[in-house]
């Protein structure tokens, strides 16, 4: 009577939260089409930037930063963009598959494809994985973590080849909606600061 009691008890609690698996994350990354939400950045020297995120998937990302900084990033058409408001030139532009960004961008997310995750664990509220490109792991890491029930993406750590850390924490995460291709375009943004 007893041990039916306490099997009883037990299945009354809900259900506790576990570590969720590469092939969930991976189908949560890759149902993510379009998405917007603010965010705070701590870079690598210490300094807090905060402003908004949208991303379309695949390839295509956009971080306006509230002021006073004056900075833009783009990702779009294979290639990271850096706007700088105080810089005349056009922007510093890196292609993105040579970034870790790319590996969230990217048009299929496979987390379980060999040597890409490098980490991945479980602190008993949050799921962390650390990925990198299995063919350039030089390029460096991001460090993507997740919360369940259901699932969402909540903050990554990106580790650059030159070892610098930078972190971005997401607040709410609005997902869906129409998002102009207009919005990802290094090209229209460089002419409309030309003008």
């Amino acid at each position: 009577l007893i041990a039916a009691a306490v099997v009883l008890a037990a299945t009354a609690l809900p259900a506790a939260a576990q570590q969720l698996s590469l092939g969930a994350l991976s189908t949560y990354l890759n149902g993510l089409k379009t998405a917007q939400a603010e965010f705070t950045q701590i870079n690598a020297d210490g300094t807090i930037s905060t402003g908004t995120i949208y991303i379309k998937r695949p390839g295509r990302a956009r971080f306006e930063y509230n002021p006073p900084e004056q900075t833009l990033v783009l990702a779009s058409a294979g290639q990271l963009a850096i706007f700088d408001a105080k810089s005349n030139t056009g922007p510093e532009q890196y292609p993105l598959a040579r970034t870790p960004l790319n590996l969230i961008l990217a048009q299929n997310v496979d987390l379980g494809r060999n040597g890409m995750v490098v980490g991945h664990n479980y602190d008993g509220t949050a799921t962390t994985v650390t990925a990198q490109d299995p063919e350039h792991p030089e390029y460096g890491n991001i460090q993507l973590t997740f919360t369940g029930n259901p699932t969402e993406l909540r903050q990554w750590v990106i580790t650059d080849d030159a070892g610098q850390q930078t972190t971005v924490v997401l607040g709410e995460l609005r997902k869906g909606g129409t998002i102009s291709d207009r919005n990802f375009s290094i090209v229209a943004e460089a002419e409309s600061r030309n003008r």
